[in-house]
């Protein structure tokens, strides 16, 4: 995922320059499908690619990341969406 104060513009650069194809749309979320990988741009600031990594429990590897130096860079339980920040500026979504 990467976010963009214009997805739609975004969007239009994927598809015309890597060849990706919309399979989605919201005004907030466009979701892509390019040759091995999927893409999904939401509004809102830049923060760079945003990889998803699945863990048994969000809260127990939030907690122990937190105290190996990673920042919590976004969080929003009711979505589910815990994004974290690691000591070597990976940036990634916890999820179960």
């Amino acid at each position: 995922m990467i976010q963009s104060e214009d997805p739609g513009q975004a969007a239009a650069f994927y598809v015309n320059q890597l060849g990706f194809e919309i399979t989605g749309e919201t005004p907030n979320m466009i979701s892509l499908h390019g040759p091995r990988i999927n893409l999904f741009i939401e509004r809102g600031p830049k923060l760079g690619p945003v990889f998803e990594v699945t863990v048994a429990n969000v809260e127990e590897a939030r907690a122990r990341l937190t105290k190996q130096g990673c920042e919590i860079v976004k969080d929003e339980p009711n979505f589910p969406r815990c994004y974290i920040k690691d000591p070597y500026g990976l940036i990634y979504n916890l999820t179960t």
